[in-house]
């Protein structure tokens, strides 16, 4: 083949590590940039990804999508299950509590995982995390209290987590920002399905084993799930070793004290404990006051609000210490830049609205209020999961042609809150299916068509070597407000549905207020609609969801003037210089709005001076084009 400079628009491309020629040559383009003071696991998936082929690379998405297809139907089969599992223990009112935990845990755990995946690579950092998945399958398996349900939550949710952001590291290490949103909805795309499946999975279990079984089976299902995905990867990484062009490790040849040092400034240990401690200990107070004798004033809950105080204030001294925190939890230049501020602030009220509405107590409502089955109530829950992600899809689709995130994020913003307004529309006894769903439809697409293009502005504001923990702060943050909005819907819960029904109850029911309050089966199914006590027991929960509902819609409020404030970043202008084979490729054309990412540099003498240097023209499909638009 003969070389040749390939120009178009008024830019040279060029391509290094020259494959041969094919349809999909000019898609998974390849890039040289490496920052000299890249950590070792962002170095070594740049080498693998130099080893990529087109498909490898293929059957790596391939890999990555079988793996989220198999924890998507897990998470919407084992959601429906969390009621019976805490009903069981005679504990149904604690399900906030047990959302809490793993809320907390949800939050913390992304950015060590991101860390992690950077100081000692990807492929090790998946197999860590689907580990401690299958560990927290077997232990709430396993469990007979809801203690040791709650404590399962610490490996499940931590594994369950560490997979959510590893998958989005995957997508952004592979991927152009142009192209970035489209893929990162691959993980999501599962839901469509899963959505009417695993309603449909849970009732069977019910009826043919116990829930103990909805979450054993897969802790055999998930590692078989993974093996495709850990086969690639560690085949691309052998493959790089012997092209030798992966980094040295840095423990190489160190002492034991050498690297446990290193681990505790790389993944910020004592930061970690500090946000960890704060969280905790300020939200589990609001679940689980009612049930402690002296409420408030118990010397527990004190104890505990008290050092939560002292944790959440000693916090961000921590971390803007460059002695103590020298690789902070929350990167310091990171987190000053505007986008970055305002899209955080946003995630943490969007996920802290839903966790106020939608989940955890919608199911209940539903199986009580409304007389929904296990199947109905779970169908019309998830409906807000598959217009989430259709609507994530199809924004994406706009997002790739326009180059423009924000005017999405705005849009996502006004029809969530409006959702939202549906749901306390439509919140009265015997209200219609169809209004029920259209309120989730509602929902469902404005959450979509706000998280994925706010999550991309958020990459956007960084390089490649700080796209890990871009993305490991921006879901730290939502998964935060999840915490918060499930501490206050659990306080609510907690001290409004007892009140309320010692309240309506008939003076003969009024002794099985407790009983009532801590099992979602009795509650639903014990008295016919119509009877005295159903009326009564309807009327406690739809007053409690009126005052969910009310938060929830006054939290979401603020999402639209805050969504003013991101920079509108020129997507097809900007290059975060990221190392291999990636999809997209770079497609900087010049300077982009955006002074806080890296942009192409490639000046137009550079341009004409590299006609003189081969290069490789490649054959342009309607893929290619697709990609380039």
């Amino acid at each position: 083949m003969t070389d040749e400079t390939h120009l178009e628009e008024g830019r040279t491309e060029k391509i290094s590590h020259v494959a041969p020629a094919s349809e999909l040559d000019d898609v998974f383009k390849l890039s040289d940039t490496v920052a000299p003071d890249t950590q070792y696991g962002v170095q070594r998936i740049e080498a693998v990804s130099t080893a990529w082929t087109k498909w490898s690379l293929i059957a790596a998405y391939i890999g990555l999508y079988l793996m989220a297809y198999t924890t998507s139907l897990e998470q919407q089969t084992t959601n429906l299950l969390t009621m019976f599992a805490t009903s069981s223990f005679s504990a149904h009112s604690l399900i906030s509590t047990v959302t809490v935990v793993q809320s907390v845990v949800n939050a913390v755990i992304k950015p060590p995982m991101g860390k992690l995946a950077d100081v000692f690579g990807r492929f090790e950092t998946f197999c860590l995390a689907v580990f401690l998945y299958t560990i927290g399958y077997i232990q709430q398996a396993g469990s007979n209290n809801v203690k040791t349900y709650a404590s399962a939550q610490i490996f499940y949710s931590a594994g369950s987590q560490g997979l959510q952001v590893l998958q989005q590291i995957f997508v952004a290490d592979t991927t152009d920002l142009l192209n970035r949103a489209l893929f990162a909805t691959i993980p999501d795309i599962p839901f469509l399905i899963n959505v009417w499946v695993g309603p449909e999975v849970a009732q069977s279990i019910l009826k043919t084993s116990t829930w103990r079984w909805g979450y054993g089976l897969w802790a055999i299902v998930l590692p078989i799930a993974f093996s495709p995905l850990a086969i690639t990867l560690f085949l691309n990484g052998r493959k790089a070793k012997k092209m030798d062009i992966l980094p040295p490790s840095p423990f190489k040849g160190q002492s034991v004290w050498y690297v446990l040092k290193c681990l505790w400034f790389e993944l910020d240990f004592f930061g970690l404990l500090l946000l960890s401690a704060a969280v905790a200990l300020i939200l589990l107070p609001l679940t689980l006051a009612s049930r402690q004798s002296g409420g408030w004033q118990n010397e527990s809950i004190v104890a505990m609000l008290v050092i939560g105080g002292v944790c959440i204030v000693a916090f961000p001294f921590w971390e803007r210490s460059k002695t103590l925190a020298p690789r902070a939890f929350f990167p310091r230049d990171l987190i000053k830049k505007r986008t970055v501020a305002v899209g955080v602030t946003m995630a943490f009220f969007y996920f802290m609205a839903y966790y106020l509405s939608v989940y955890p107590y919608f199911n209940s409502y539903l199986l009580v209020v409304q007389g929904k089955s296990v199947v109905a109530a779970g169908h019309i829950t998830q409906t807000f999961t598959f217009s989430s992600t259709v609507s994530a899809v199809v924004v994406s689709l706009f997002i790739k042609k326009t180059g423009h995130y924000k005017y999405f994020v705005t849009l996502g913003a006004c029809i969530y809150l409006m959702g939202l307004g549906l749901m306390f529309h439509y919140r009265a006894e015997g209200v219609s299916t169809g209004a029920l769903v259209g309120a989730q439809i509602a929902t469902g697409i404005g959450g979509g068509a706000l998280n994925i293009p706010l999550q991309l502005g958020v990459q956007a504001s960084a390089s490649h070597q700080e796209v890990a923990a871009a993305t490991a702060v921006f879901l730290t943050v939502l998964e935060i407000g999840g915490a918060v909005g499930s501490a206050i819907s659990g306080a609510i819960w907690s001290n409004s549905i007892p009140t309320k029904l010692e309240r309506y109850l008939p003076p003969e029911t009024k002794g099985q207020a407790q009983a009532i309050y801590g099992n979602v089966n009795l509650a639903s199914a014990g008295w016919p609609m119509g009877s005295p006590e159903r009326i009564a027991i309807n009327r406690a929960y739809q007053e409690t969801m009126h005052t969910l509902l009310t938060v929830a819609v006054c939290v979401a409020a603020p999402l639209i003037p805050l969504s003013f404030f991101l920079k509108n970043y020129d997507l097809k202008k900007m290059d975060q210089k990221v190392k291999g084979r990636v999809i997209g490729g770079s497609m900087a054309g010049g300077h982009g709005e955006n002074e806080e990412c890296q942009t192409s540099s490639e000046s137009p003498s550079e341009a004409v001076a590299a006609r003189d240097e081969p290069t490789l023209t490649v054959r342009r499909s309607w893929i290619s084009r697709f990609l380039r638009r």
